[in-house]
């Protein structure tokens, strides 16, 4: 069987999303395609604007044969890490071809994979506060290599091939051309595609629907519509009072909270009144604000280091969804994975020591406004047909 993995964060489904789950099908040959998706907090620190259980529903209606969720303490992290985390999952659960959308479809990423773990030790030096560590790794990579990582999913696409050149069985890469849209794009245009953050803008403004339903299929507007949306705005009143009432020492202890950043933070916090204003009041040439946003929702979350080694140990697969393939693909699974796979959270697989403990822990912020129960009670959705929607 030839397996297919795809990372993602569906933030939300997209048609550009549809397109790539089509494209990398076709394009591997793929009989499943298996997708690593974060849960309820995405990669730049904020909150996911729909539940993970919806845009699992969604992926496996739109060309997914199954969906994993890929645990918080690999989602929440720098592009290097994020990517180390889901391309083991993948890898583990038996995927052979590992596709992901670039602006440099032809690009050689399994030999720049390469190429840049022989530099690896090297990369490591980096002092100069005075630039972000994205920078100066990508000067390091420029003079190494003569590698521009100028583009946000390049530099995912250059993460993934890294992290693939470490597995003792590499699988192939899968470059897919991205669809007009870009990363980041903040409007949205006449055609059919439209970058996901220009989405959630719209969405959460909600004043026109007709504007977003050529860019998504109708199962993501529905969605939109009727749920509830969860952003740093709403965020904002707690977080300001975890960092006004959290003690220096314990701020200290923060995952990622370093080279004195407790400080600055405590010097802010009483003068801004908005989470964007407290971005800006901590921003400087050293911190990216993707970097301050992981730190903040760390911050809100009472994220620490232990708390992240622990669950990188136990490296839990919590299976969100499949369809009949992916069953199948499952029972095969099960004779030789090495990892807990879960598929309904008991007590003691969602306790604090549990493989699914932190999991338990930062989505129940969600539950507190209002989402339904995001881990116990809750059982992999089975979707009867391989593509409820076609384009």
């Amino acid at each position: 069987m030839r397996v297919t993995g795809i990372i993602a964060e569906y933030n939300p489904l997209h048609n550009g999303h549809r397109y790539q789950l089509q494209q990398a099908r076709a394009a591997s040959h793929a009989d499943l395609v298996i997708v690593c998706m974060s849960g309820n907090y995405v990669q730049r620190g904020e909150p996911a604007i729909l539940d993970k259980w919806t845009r699992a529903q969604l992926a496996l209606s739109n060309g997914a044969d199954m969906v994993v969720e890929l645990p918080f303490a690999s989602a929440v992290q720098p592009a290097e890490r994020f990517a180390d985390g889901a391309v083991k999952l993948l890898a583990a659960l038996g995927c052979q071809t590992l596709a992901f959308g670039s602006e440099y479809p032809t690009f050689d990423y399994q030999q720049v994979g390469q190429q840049i773990l022989a530099l690896k030790a090297k990369s490591q030096t980096f002092i100069d506060y005075q630039k972000t560590y994205a920078t100066q790794l990508n000067e390091f990579y420029q003079a190494e290599l003569n590698l521009n990582l100028d583009q946000p999913n390049h530099l995912l696409g250059v993460s993934y091939a890294v992290a693939n050149a470490q597995l003792e069985v590499p699988m192939q890469l899968l470059a897919i051309k991205r669809e007009q849209a870009q990363h980041g794009d903040q409007t949205i245009g006449a055609g059919q595609f439209a970058s996901a953050s220009a989405i959630r803008q719209a969405a959460t403004k909600g004043d026109d629907w007709a504007q977003l339903a050529p860019v998504m299929p109708h199962s993501t507007l529905t969605a939109l519509q009727t749920q509830s949306h969860l952003d740093w705005d709403q965020l904002w009143p707690l977080l300001k009072y975890r960092i006004e009432s959290t003690p220096l020492a314990q701020l200290r202890q923060i995952y990622q909270m370093s080279e004195g950043l407790e400080y600055r933070f405590k010097k802010v916090i009483h003068s801004v009144n908005r989470y964007a204003e407290l971005l800006q009041a901590l921003k400087t040439k050293r911190y990216t604000y993707a970097r301050l946003q992981r730190v903040c929702l760390y911050v809100l979350l009472n994220i620490q280091q232990t708390d992240i080694e622990q669950s990188l140990a136990q490296r839990p697969i919590h299976l969100l969804g499949f369809n009949q393939v992916g069953q199948a693909h499952l029972h095969t699974l099960k004779k030789t994975l090495d990892h807990p796979l879960i598929s309904k959270v008991s007590a003691k697989l969602g306790a604090e020591e549990g493989p699914l403990g932190l999991e338990v822990r930062v989505d129940r912020l969600q539950e507190q406004f209002g989402w339904q129960s995001q881990n116990f009670a809750r059982q992999p959705i089975f979707n009867q047909r391989k593509d409820d929607e076609h384009c």
